[in-house]
């Protein structure tokens, strides 16, 4: 068995390491008798159908039997309130304020104790998808929750006997299950948003006050990167595809990039089958420090609606859908209203049969990794060729937020903010990240890119040129020219978006963005100095500037 679930008498004492407060607390609460197994999809299918608040449409869900569900079941729908997006500031980390863990700790111990009367479900599903990485999750919620729950089964992998199978002959590793307790409905004064609690090398967390699914799935998803990251993983909040190519040689390439960056349209773009293209995920996996493989680590996709209207062929691979509206047509069929006319960050569960060329596994090792970024001071394609640099961009990915995130008050779309590897979830210090990015960018097989996928100076750059260069890179096509006197920076000349280094406005705007970065770091390191990251980092950036 690839995760711990159980464990010999003699096991049980305080020197055991997973036996936390914290930890115990949770898991003690799925064996209550208020809580109901639910064993399979079908039985989570007519949960959710026949939950108040749940709206049931007339669109058929496409491959029903494959999914473990009903030959009839329809795609269904549920809103939630004025959050439509994902809380990264209400997140807690057991170990990081000893003083308002006890009170957190507190108030879950309450927090359970009050809905030892009140119905719950829990289920168990499995995160990772390959036998090399896949571990055992556990997750409950209160009665009333039954389509997010659904959600979590179709977002993860239900636990069917194939996968039983499979993880019953994977890989083992020294480490806990993931247990996650919920409470949407909980309110606290002190935490008006919500508060999501993790103790990640434990593998548990307890989410109280927040309805939104992103918030279920990711905590999972954090959980599991953790475990892998501990275990010789890279952690990747982005996606992967692989390119078999015209002389029969291939091509993996990974996108890192926040929700709404083009991640998805540049894992998923078929280039006008061009190429035999597969694709691994758009959204969580790992890469094998050892030999450069990839695994998946969910089946299906978290994908936003606005891009699908009611026409739209990818509809036919919604199973639920979250913060949208609903119509009837003119044959008195209940359908969807998307694009984000009820609200932003429309969201939808969609099945993996939306991509007909899905694996869960890439053996061959990777080949380039590309930063995706919003930085109007960098052409359409930058590329980095040594491995400090390259992790340090990684590090202070530049982009922009997106309706996906809960933003501060005064916050705006409109800014350009640093979000280290494209990867908000992160529970373990931010130096273990550069240092395997690093690892893996030092391997001569291993190109490292900049795309930017929105503007460059003031001029939108369109996804077909985005496309464009991905393609000449696979191709073996594309020549770069110096980035100006900056060292191991060079660019892909594109018309109409070449740097101009005679410009000093131009030049003056490249020594601001990296000072950004540099800023980024210093004021990290201060902020942390217990586990800074290391000066190579900024001096690469200031190598930078100093060239301008």
């Amino acid at each position: 068995m690839a995760t711990i679930e159980s464990f010999n008498r003699t096991e049980l004492k305080k020197s055991n390491p997973l036996l936390t407060k914290f930890r115990t607390t949770v898991e003690t609460a799925f064996y209550g008798k208020n809580m109901r197994e639910v064993t399979d999809m079908t039985e989570a299918y007519e949960l959710a159908l026949n939950a108040d608040g749940v709206v049931v449409t007339d669109l058929p869900v496409l491959h029903a039997k494959e999914l473990g569900l009903p030959d009839d079941a329809k795609v269904l729908v549920e809103n939630g309130g004025r959050i439509i997006g994902r809380t990264a500031r209400a997140k807690r980390i057991i170990g990081e304020n000893k003083e308002e863990d006890e009170i957190l700790q507190a108030i879950i111990m309450d927090v359970i104790y009050q809905n030892r009367l009140r119905h719950y479900y829990k289920t168990t599903g499995y995160v990772g998808l390959d036998k090399d990485f896949i571990i055992k999750a556990h997750i409950a919620f209160p009665e009333g929750n039954e389509n997010n729950l659904y959600s979590w089964l179709l977002n993860f992998q239900w636990d069917n006997p194939e996968y039983q199978e499979m993880y019953a002959h994977s890989k083992a590793y020294n480490e806990g299950d993931i247990y996650i307790y919920t409470d949407p409905d909980w309110r606290h004064p002190d935490y008006p948003l919500g508060v999501a609690v993790f103790e990640p090398d434990k593998n548990v967390a307890c989410i109280l006050g927040m309805q939104y699914f992103g918030e279920f799935k990711k905590g999972t998803l954090t959980l599991a990167w953790g475990t892998g990251h501990r275990n010789g993983y890279v952690a990747c909040h982005g996606g992967q595809k692989h390119f078999r190519l015209h002389d029969g040689g291939s091509y993996v390439a990974s996108f890192f990039g926040l929700s709404g960056s083009g991640k998805s349209t540049l894992t998923h773009s078929k280039h006008d089958n061009k190429y035999e293209v597969k694709v691994l995920h758009d959204d969580a996996f790992l890469i094998d420090l050892t030999d450069g493989s990839s695994i998946a680590l969910e089946p299906s996709y978290y994908d936003k609606t606005q891009d699908y209207p009611a026409d739209h062929p990818e509809q036919n691979y919604f199973v639920t859908v979250q913060n949208v509206g609903v119509t009837k047509d003119h044959d008195g069929k209940i359908v969807l209203v998307t694009e984000d006319i009820r609200n932003g960050n429309g969201r939808t569960v969609k099945s993996r049969y939306s991509t007909p060329n899905r694996v869960d596994k890439f053996e061959e090792p990777i080949n380039a990794v590309y930063w995706i970024m919003k930085d109007d001071a960098l052409p359409p394609l930058v590329k980095v060729d040594e491995a400090v640099l390259a992790a340090t961009f990684g590090t202070t990915l530049a982009t922009k937020r997106t309706t996906a995130e809960t933003l501060k008050k005064g916050e705006s779309t409109d800014t350009l903010v640093i979000e280290p590897f494209a990867n908000p979830f992160r529970v373990y210090p931010l130096v273990e990240d550069y240092a395997g990015f690093k690892e893996l960018l030092a391997h001569e097989d291993v190109d490292c890119y900049i795309i930017n996928t929105g503007f460059f100076m003031g001029k939108k750059i369109p996804k077909e040129v985005s496309l464009g260069v991905i393609e000449s890179v696979v191709e073996g096509t594309a020549s770069f020219v110096p980035f100006g006197a900056a060292p191991h920076l060079s660019y892909l000349p594109v018309e109409g978006f070449n740097p101009d280094f005679d410009d000093k406005d131009y030049t003056k705007l490249v020594r601001r963005r990296m000072q950004l970065r540099e800023d980024f770091l210093e004021e990290f390191n201060a902020a942390h100095p217990s586990m800074p990251l290391p000066d190579e980092s900024i001096q690469a950036l200031q190598n930078i500037i100093d060239a301008f």
